[in-house]
């Protein structure tokens, strides 16, 4: 193909690390020099093809490198990659973690979200703009070392407020809780290209009962069991505690026998959706059609979701054997886990127990002898909540915008690079292993119904003990608020499901948690997100910052959506300031037709559920007729 490149050149630690990164991932192209990689393709395209899927690491590595990608560095990634300058530049933009203008090397991103914003997100963000200057991008600042930016949810609501720290040439970090003082300590120490600023930081998270405080009260946890008690660290110790039983039993039983475990456990995705997992595995093992892959959706952005971050961070390996089972069962030999990208501690842990796994030979040409094949590629996100949606993070694992496509088809028969694929969560990739353990039918003996097995939520807001609660399905909203000591406060409503989710009354504290009894109300469990306001919160704010998020996440590719979510934040910031255009009621009337709108004819679930906080709120009257009007009796 041709590549018409401008004349700008990388610097040499931008050609150093766009050279090392493809080394690094495509190694029998490694001894390839720049005259080797001609801007005109000598393989009819296919050499180019067979990299294309590099270029979300390959821009990571640059920008992890420098802090952001300059027009030569994207030009030597297009070069390298042989992409077209034009695609590599549309992909670099499309995801909010990379810049393509200069900018500081420390960047910090300051969770202003529904959970962090009204408590200390805020507050941590006028004190960085006092101190560093304005929010990147919004005006100059005197402080070429350090800048900062609001962020949406950074997945970790249950201990709130958070910040991320993206550093170029040192590892990121994450804190939380965050104050201001530790925070823009963080943001102005000496430069550490060791690492040892951010295993303070992990360190910090050491304490598994902040996050799951179950883990400590000696109740009886099935997806928990490890988190807290194992190391993270240690293979040895995982395996001590029943780790790699479960991938054992799974080669007793073979591919077939394990698919029917899975159809007798009733077992069905925890990411939202609720299709039953044997039938997706089914569907993608029995496929003529080769080769097969796996895909593990770790890229959780929902705000108010930190289920899965707590179990890779706490458990890793449970996730690395779960991946191999599937790998297995389905006929995949390589497994893409997609991690998001604010998620830096559960990168860490991920990647060493993938080469811890690999060293022992639990990953590999040869898995534990049994004469199959698996193996672990991780990928992280850079920040774009548009690929949870399964094919958007298909298009972004093959070096695409993350723009979700059509279906059908669907992915368990023309998935990753056109081939049958197997999408799971990283929730329900734990489910399996349980299912191995006890049996198909045990597990679908807990809850009933589609709802079997037990389930995690995201417990945060106006409660005692926010985090990560398991529970069976059919436990009441009410029991589950117990577990996490109760609301602050008078309980006014909860957000069930997260942003895409609705909002329930206290009225129905007592629905079961099941996907039957979720529905019976008009409200769906979506991702386990259960956020607790009391009778304080501004739910109009609120409802604005989620109109927001979904606003800012639109991938624009259609129409209802993109436009749809900006008038909707258009309606709730006028009712917010007492501004509407006519009356209140023609501003409600107008949010009731754009989420016709948006679900009826949106592409995918982003569009299609970006009103539905929005429409529970007016439907259920919780949006706050304005101060004047009230004063006004009108």
């Amino acid at each position: 193909m041709d590549l018409h490149l401008s004349t700008a050149e990388p610097a040499a630690a931008e050609r150093e690390a766009i050279d090392a990164a493809f080394a690094f991932h495509a190694p029998a192209a490694a001894g390839l020099t720049a005259d080797d990689r001609p801007t005109r393709s000598r393989h009819a395209g296919h050499a180019a093809r067979s990299r294309r899927h590099l270029l979300l690491p390959v821009l990571h590595a640059v920008h992890d490198a420098v802090g952001w990608l300059s027009e030569g560095a994207l030009n030597h990634v297009a070069r390298t990659l042989q992409v077209p300058p034009a695609e590599v530049y549309g992909v670099a933009t499309f995801y909010a973690m990379f810049a393509v203008e200069p900018r500081a090397p420390r960047v910090v991103h300051v969770c202003d979200d529904v959970v962090c914003g009204p408590n200390g997100g805020e507050r941590i963000a006028a004190e960085l703009g006092a101190a560093l200057g304005p929010e990147a991008g919004a005006g100059a600042t005197d402080r070429p070392d350090a800048c900062w930016v609001r962020s949406p949810c950074l997945g970790l609501c249950e201990r709130a407020p958070a910040v991320l720290h993206q550093r170029a040439g040192e590892p990121d970090l994450s804190q939380a809780p965050a104050s201001p003082s530790v925070v823009l300590a963080a943001a102005t120490a000496p430069a550490d290209p060791a690492g040892a600023q951010a295993a303070a930081a992990d360190r910090a998270f050491a304490d598994a009962a902040v996050s799951a405080p179950q883990t400590t009260t000696g109740e009886p946890l099935r997806l928990l069991r490890r988190v807290g008690t194992v190391d993270p660290g240690s293979l040895d110790d995982y395996r001590s505690r029943g780790g790699y039983a479960a991938l054992r039993r799974a080669v007793d039983l073979g591919p077939s026998r394990v698919i029917a475990e899975l159809k007798d456990s009733s077992l069905t995705g925890r990411g939202g959706a609720a299709f039953p997992t044997g039938v997706k595995w089914e569907r993608v093992a029995q496929s003529p059609e080769r080769p097969h892959h796996l895909v593990c959706n770790a890229d959780e952005s929902e705000p108010g979701t930190f289920k899965d971050r707590v179990l890779m961070e706490g458990d890793p390996f449970g996730l690395v054997e779960a991946m191999t089972i599937a790998g297995f069962v389905t006929g995949a030999t390589v497994g893409h886990l997609y991690v998001r990208g604010e998620y830096p501690l559960a990168t860490r842990r991920l990647q060493d127990a993938i080469s811890a796994a690999r060293a022992r030979g639990y990953l590999g040409p040869d898995v534990l002898g049994e004469g199959f094949a698996f193996d672990i590629d991780l990928r992280r996100g850079a920040g774009a909540y548009i690929c949870g949606e399964e094919t958007a993070l298909l298009e972004s694992i093959e070096g695409r915008r993350g723009e979700p496509r059509n279906k059908p088809p669907f992915p368990a028969s023309v998935g990753l690079f056109g081939r049958p694929t197997a999408i799971n969560n990283v929730e329900t990739l734990y489910n399996v292993l349980e299912v191995l353990n006890i049996g198909g039918e045990a597990f679908a003996a807990v809850g009933g119904g589609r709802s079997t097995g037990s389930k995690l939520f995201c417990v945060s807001g106006a409660v005692a003990a926010p985090g990560v609660y398991e529970v069976d399905f059919g436990t009441t909203l009410r029991r589950l608020l117990d577990l996490a000591g109760g609301v602050r406060g008078s309980l006014r409503t909860v957000l069930l499901g997260g942003a895409a989710g609705g909002f329930v009354l206290p009225a129905d504290l007592d629905v079961p948690l099941t996907l039957e009894g979720a529905r019976d109300i008009g409200a769906t469990l979506g991702s386990g997100v259960v956020l607790v306001f009391d009778d304080r919160a501004d739910l109009t704010a609120t409802l604005r910052r989620i109109a927001a998020f979904f606003r800012d996440e639109s991938c624009g590719q259609c129409v209802p959506c993109r436009v749809g979510t900006v008038r909707q934040e258009e309606a709730l910031a006028r009712l917010e300031r007492d501004a509407p255009i006519g009356s209140r009621e023609t501003e409600l009337a107008l949010l009731d037709d754009l989420a016709r709108v948006m679900r009826d004819a949106s592409i995918c679930g982003l569009g299609q559920t970006a009103p539905s906080a929005v429409a529970s709120a007016i439907d259920l009257g919780l949006i706050a007729v304005p101060t004047r009007h009230q004063e006004d009796g009108r």
